[in-house]
């Protein structure tokens, strides 16, 4: 790439148009005061359905009356702390917290991509990035530029290697071998969205567990495959005239690398003790279940707090943790980036409760059911033009918890209407929401990695890095949309129900 490679014209429209969207927040302000205006109008036209199971008339509620406004003021608090996903994702971050600031999920990326040459190192470079969804932002942070390294000392092109890096943590990010924050903020969502219509009914965080697994296989394949065709063959050679070189892991980190697979391992055996047995500690006590049992349902806090130790048997071997006010100061740092979060969840749970309330979004999802039957279309079909039309909205909504936010509500019911679960819908929306990220110029780190970038090509701009990362993403929808459907198609279940 010898040139500044122009940026397309829908591109450019696209960059417009987003930049005219307001900030996520903002956006669900509007959306509430929308919702409030419209259940006032919609009741006054006397907007209702038929439930299609209980066969009871459902009509538009009118917040904006007496009773509206007590309900609203009654539960605002409760909207917000009842909201799904804020509990599960607060608790899980300060576990991941600790092992973010400890500097354990940065050495085990390290150590991931810093054996490899060749080939090797791409798919290496992809993999980690897929499974750095574990770390929140440490993907972006430290993996992108380290894979930049990387591939300078082994005499790649280092654009080649961030671009990879970057396929895989944004591009991947629905994508991993374990849960991650993603699942439980994903998870908390949906089960607000089926609550609408049927009160009983939650999804789990393992609801898309078995396909993630595989998706993430499928990705790396792809990511490397489009590196090694496509992105270092249109690159010049490169040469390295400065010492890029990879940091190497101090003797501290390997014994703290150590240190924390011997606390992971002990972790394991005691939660295979618990669940081998029959009538294991951590299975349900009346049927000896393990997918309905106190394991399943405490997965988020089980995971927090193999983080959080495994964290902090790195921190004190490599002198961060010398002392006990360290480790509480981590989790407060931790949770003090989740403020932006909490704001926009806020708003969000307010939105949610107001589109329940008003039944808007119960007639809605009654008439767009028997609209989707009466036109005779296969499901898959339908789910495969909702992860085109995700994948669409997601380059001006750089937020997977706010879109999800604004698009469950509305679509969860629609399709478990029409005979479609919730689980196959939010691994649809996953797709669509991850292929674009790569691309979206709203993706809160996109320029971030533009500036990476720049080190190694200072003229490099938007368009050369929409350049770089179109291919990724098109391929991405491709294959991660052809391994859906014949996922859905052939009836594995998406994850553990």
């Amino acid at each position: 790439m010898t040139g500044e490679l122009p940026q397309p014209r829908w591109l450019q429209r696209i960059e417009t148009l987003g930049n005219r969207l307001p900030h996520p927040t903002l956006l669900f302000i509007w959306l509430c005061l929308i919702v409030l205006v419209l259940s006032w109008l919609l009741s006054l036209a006397g907007f209702s359905a038929t439930h299609p199971v209980t066969h009871e008339a459902i009509a538009a509620v009118n917040l904006l009356s007496r009773d509206g406004l007590h309900r609203i003021l009654q539960n605002t608090v409760t909207n917000f702390t009842q909201f799904a996903p804020v509990g599960t994702v607060l608790v899980a971050m300060l576990g991941l917290g600790v092992a973010e600031k400890s500097g354990l999920l940065g050495a085990v990326l390290q150590r991931l991509v810093g054996q490899h040459a060749g080939i090797g190192l791409t798919i290496i470079v992809v993999f980690a990035g897929v499974m750095s969804s574990l770390a929140a932002d440490a993907g972006y942070v430290v993996l992108i530029p380290l894979a930049g390294l990387l591939f300078a000392s082994a005499g790649r092109h280092p654009l080649a290697g961030m671009a990879a890096a970057f396929a895989g943590v944004s591009g991947g990010y629905a994508a991993n071998l374990l849960v991650s924050p993603l699942d439980v903020v994903l998870a908390g969502i949906t089960t607000e969205a089926v609550h609408l219509v049927d009160k009983n009914r939650n999804v789990s965080v393992l609801a898309n567990y078995w396909f993630i697994i595989a998706s993430t296989f499928l990705i790396t394949a792809v990511g490397t495959w489009i590196t090694e065709r496509f992105t270092l063959p249109s690159l010049p050679v490169w040469k390295n005239n400065g010492p890029a070189t990879a940091a190497v892991l101090s003797t501290s980190e390997r014994r703290g690398l150590k240190a924390a697979l011997a606390i992971l391992l002990v972790i394991v055996t005691l939660l295979l003790i618990g669940l081998i047995p029959a009538q294991g500690l951590l299975r349900d006590p009346a049927t000896g279940s393990i997918i309905k049992s106190p394991f399943i349902g405490g997965i988020v806090t089980l995971i927090s707090l193999t983080a959080m130790l495994c964290g902090i048997g790195f921190g004190l071997c490599t002198g961060r943790y010398q002392n006990r006010d360290q480790i509480i100061k981590d989790m407060e740092d931790t949770l003090a980036t989740m403020a932006s979060y909490l704001v926009l969840m806020f708003f969000a749970a307010q939105f949610v409760n107001y589109f329940g309330w008003s039944n808007m979004g119960l007639i809605l999802a009654v008439k767009g059911a028997n609209g989707l039957q009466s036109l005779a279309v296969p499901p898959v079909v339908l789910l495969l033009a909702f992860i085109l039309m995700a994948a669409s909205i997601n380059l001006l909504i750089g937020s997977a918890s706010a879109m999800w936010s604004l698009l469950a509500p509305v679509f969860i019911p629609m399709f478990l209407l029409a005979g479609i679960a919730p689980e196959a819908v939010q691994a649809a929306y996953r797709i669509g929401d991850s292929s674009t990220n790569i691309i979206s110029p709203l993706m809160p780190y996109f320029g971030v990695v533009v500036a990476f970038m720049q080190r190694y090509k200072p003229d490099l701009g938007v368009g050369t890095m929409l350049a770089l990362m179109l291919p990724y993403s098109l391929a991405l929808l491709l294959a991660w949309g052809a391994l859906f459907a014949l996922w859905y198609v052939s009836g594995i279940p998406f994850g553990i129900y």
